[in-house]
Order: C-alpha cells, then structure tokens, then sequence
C-alpha cells in the first residue's frame, strides 16, 4: 500500500525533472546557436574573403548577412568594431557591397528615409551629430576595454566619423536622395550612421528637446 501511494509522487518528480532538462536543453541550444558580435568576428576571422571565389564566396557573403541581421541595433555596431570587418568590406567588390548592403537594411530602413527627407535642415544636422556621437562613445569604449586597441580603427574612415563634405551633403540633400545617387563605398560609410539615425528615431531621443 505505501508503495502504491509513493507511485504517484514518484511520477510527478520524473516529469519534473524531464520538464526541467528539456528546458536546460532548450537554454543551451538557443545560446549555442545564437549569434553574438564575438561569433561574427569569429566568422570573418575563420573565413578570408580574397581567397574565395564562385559559390563559396556567395555563401560566405550571404552567412554575414544572415549573422548581422540576427544582431540588435547594439550589437550591430558592436560586430562592425571588429578589425576584420573592415578588411572584408574592402575586399567586396562595389557589386558585393551594394548588395550586401541591400541584404542588411534593418526593418523600418526605407520609412526612415522618408521620414528623414522630411526633417529641416537644423533636424537632419542634430540627427547626424547624434548618432556619430554614440558611435564614437561605443567606439571609445571597445577601445577602452581592448587589451590594444585596433590599429585599423583609426583614420578618417574609422567607426563614428563622417568626412565634413558627406555630412554636409546629407544635411542639404537629404539621405534619401543622396543615398540613392551615392557608389557602394559611400553607402557602405553611411550605412552604419544610417541605421544610428533610424534607432534615435525610433526611440524618440533626437526628437526631445535639451534639458
């Protein structure tokens, strides 16, 4: 009888254990394949570019696009950090670019665009500075973090910074109009103040005024 009635308790404690490391196993799987800016740099570190061609070059091109689209808006700036990053995107040729490019456009990109093209002079130049500042406060701060900060992270191209004839131009024209007319290298510069430009949009700071 008393085994009889430790049956059921027994069961129970089964399930709950199975329930438990189903869901320990689901945990781990989940990180295993979730992708993070150290994996992406893991990936452009495992793979060099100039030394594919063909299909293999496609596919490698295609999985970056696939890892920086799973990213945050945080974590998107956080891969592009990296000193391979670079080195990819200067082996791409202006076709690869355009369509990478094109392949990594968050949701929401075009209406920012719109939106964007609808701001006054003042509002364009604020969103521009905005956003270049909290690339270079991320910047700063990898760097600040990084046991040697990377040599390839400096110079006028380095991440936060905009040559003063590319602002300007975005200021007086407009990102949606410029950006149209612009060659893959420069839509490759402004991608990353692009995307900056659309989550201070989307968060409502670059419409709040100073305290």
């Amino acid at each position: 009888m008393v085994t009889q009635r430790r049956k059921p308790i027994f069961i129970a404690i089964i399930a709950v254990a199975l329930v438990w490391a189903l869901a320990c196993t689901g945990y781990i799987v989940a990180n295993h394949y979730k992708v993070t800016p150290d994996k992406v740099a893991s990936y452009l570190r495992a793979h060099d570019l100039k030394h594919l061609s063909g299909a293999d070059r496609d596919n490698a091109l295609r999985e970056l696009a696939r890892q920086l689209n799973s990213l945050s808006a945080e974590d998107r700036r956080k891969a592009r950090l990296d000193r391979e990053w670079n080195s990819w995107f200067q082996d791409m040729t202006d076709a690869e670019k355009g369509q990478f490019i094109e392949a990594t456009m968050p949701s929401g990109f075009k209406q920012m665009l719109n939106a964007f093209e609808q701001l006054p002079p003042e509002k364009r130049k604020k969103a521009v500075d905005d956003a270049l500042k909290n690339m270079r406060k991320t910047r700063d701060t990898a760097d600040a973090d990084a046991d040697s900060p990377d040599p390839k992270n400096s110079g006028p191209n380095r991440m936060g910074e905009l040559s003063p004839e590319l602002q300007k131009k975005v200021v007086q024209i407009g990102l949606k109009s410029f950006y149209s007319e612009s060659s893959a290298q420069t839509k490759a510069e402004l991608a990353p103040v692009m995307e900056e430009i659309q989550r201070l949009m989307e968060n409502g700071k670059l419409f709040r005024n100073p305290q």
